[in-house]
């Protein structure tokens, strides 16, 4: 790398008349010589450790090639034993036969048994000769079956460690996600305690403040904000409200449902309002407007929306049940984008 600074220097002090835009692409072809430099290097490096594994495998394949050899070597001083047998028994029967033909008469008996045994140890040979070619066969069989079988274990090696790097991976996305919906829950639970100290003066007055499904619900009966029928909000609503807003406006990251519910007692209105639909958005909608002008929220965070009768907590059909369900519940979310990151990304 210095010989190339180097290099420029000379170049630039040798000819300072050259223009900057040609001073400024000799130095990025410089930077990108260096570049390439590295990247070569990086590979050599990587090459380097896979020759060696490489060699490694090479040299147990040797000693196994080394080992089949030495049997095959055996076998074959086998057969020349065999064969020099063969020799020997060839040169006795060709003797025995120069001696027949001198006292044939004499001999013939023990001619024919000689030739006899002769006949059983060129069987017994040739047998030999097709066991050795066998064994040569199985000897060549199982040498393609071994370096069949290694390159299954290869295969079954590479898939395993691509297995355990993708449970390694899902293991610690599993720990990431637990570890944001922990961070989740706390946050709710902390957001809670909050809202509980701001509204404590209410919760005797129609509030309640609960903790559920990962989220907070603040309710408020139809007593703490609304006249029968009507949908602008009491003073003493307004006020916790307003408290409510508050403690929302330092809580940035939390997302806030406004939803109005009512009874079941149908509602046959004029003008804007005509049944509990209407009456339960309205409603929402007035709440929404208090709590966004009493605070700094973000109208983003905020969704305001009118449930009617279809969500009562009590379904019995009396006039205590009709109380608890004509109730507006603000439900708080804190906002899952990191969740919903790590989601996406698998």
């Amino acid at each position: 790398m210095h010989r190339y600074i180097l290099f420029l220097l000379i170049l630039f002090i040798s000819f300072s008349c050259v223009p900057t835009r040609q001073f400024q692409e000799l130095k990025m072809k410089n930077k990108d010589t260096v570049h390439e430099r590295d990247s070569l290097k990086d590979h050599n490096e990587y090459l380097t450790v896979q020759y060696t594994e490489c060699e490694a495998e090479l040299e147990e394949l040797r000693k196994r090639l080394d080992k089949l050899v030495s049997e095959q070597m055996l076998l074959k001083d086998s057969a020349r034993i065999y064969k020099k047998q063969y020799k020997v028994f060839k040169t006795m029967y060709d003797d025995l036969a120069n001696e027949r033909n001198l006292a044939q008469s004499a001999q013939d008996q023990e001619t024919m048994q000689l030739l006899a045994e002769l006949q059983v140890t060129r069987n017994d040979l040739l047998e030999q000769e097709d066991d050795l070619r066998a064994l040569e066969e199985s000897l060549l069989q199982k040498q393609l079956e071994l370096e069949e079988r290694d390159k299954v274990l290869l295969a079954l090696d590479a898939s395993l460690n691509k297995q355990r790097n993708e449970l390694e991976t899902k293991s610690k996305r599993v720990m990431e996600l637990e570890g944001i919906l922990q961070r989740k829950d706390s946050a709710v639970a902390a957001l809670k305690n909050k809202i509980t100290d701001a509204l404590i003066g209410f919760q005797d007055k129609g509030l309640t403040i609960e903790q559920k499904h990962g989220k907070v619900y603040v309710t408020m009966d139809e007593k703490l904000l609304f006249k029968s029928g009507r949908w602008d909000v009491d003073p003493n609503g307004q006020a916790a409200i307003n408290k409510l807003g508050k403690v929302l406006e330092a809580n940035k990251d939390i997302n806030v449902t406004v939803e109005g519910h009512t009874d079941n007692v149908p509602m046959n209105g004029s003008g804007d309002i005509k049944d509990n639909w209407d009456l339960s958005v309205k409603r929402a909608t007035s709440i929404t407007k208090i709590l966004l002008s009493g605070s700094n929220i973000e109208p983003i965070r905020v969704t305001a929306s009118g449930k009617g009768p279809y969500m009562p907590v009590d379904p019995a059909n009396t006039p205590e049940a009709r109380a608890k369900n004509r109730r507006t519940e603000i439900i708080l979310v804190p906002k899952l984008d990191e969740l919903f990151r790590i989601l996406e990304a698998n």
